[in-house]
């Protein structure tokens, strides 16, 4: 059985097809075929809001295998960590990955439909591994945001990628090396 991982694409208009989709093709290529790669067309991707994207993340969540993977990639990202601290998933998520997550609170970006969760990490189920990706060269979510998180998340594992963009330059093999060493038997 193929190991699932979902991945939460960011916001902006066509950023499903020209934008992301070349994240989730870098993806699926550096895990190979063990790996079911979920990428749903998330609701009016132009203007998202985590009023109309959470029923569908949670939609998603339900159709999920226990150990699956979660990443979300900018807004996508926040969204996602957001859900799951707010309506935790019946499933047992076997990681959960942030990359170049804007953080939506105190110190970062204001909210504008939606309380953000504080202390997300008290409200993550123990023993789900949280990493959070950040490219240093981020011009859309400002590098610091990452620290948010970390201190947001203390047990979240930090990752500054030097020279790396938003789009973490649409290579995410750091994230493929992580995701199949979590697949190794130990």
């Amino acid at each position: 059985m193929k190991r699932q991982l979902l991945f939460v694409q960011g916001g902006g208009a066509r950023v499903h097809d020209e934008w992301d989709g070349k994240l989730v093709e870098s993806l699926t290529r550096e895990l190979g075929p063990s790996y079911e790669v979920r990428y749903p067309r998330m609701p009016n991707e132009d203007d998202p809001s985590y009023a109309a994207w959470r029923p569908t993340l949670q939609k998603e969540f339900a159709s999920l295998n226990d150990g699956a993977i979660v990443v979300g990639h900018s807004i996508g990202g926040t969204i996602l960590i957001n859900v799951l601290a707010e309506h935790p998933t019946e499933r047992e998520l076997g990681a959960i990955f942030l990359i170049a997550a804007p953080f939506v609170g105190e110190g970062g970006w204001q909210p504008d439909d939606w309380q953000p969760q504080r202390e997300i990490g008290r409200k993550i189920p123990d023993g789900v591994p949280i990493y959070v990706y950040h490219g240093l060269a981020d011009d859309t979510a400002p590098p610091s945001h990452a620290d948010l998180y970390a201190h947001s998340i203390p047990q979240a594992h930090l990752c500054r990628l030097p020279g790396r963009d938003h789009q973490l330059n649409n290579d995410l093999r750091e994230i493929a090396e992580v995701i199949k060493a979590l697949a190794a038997p130990a």
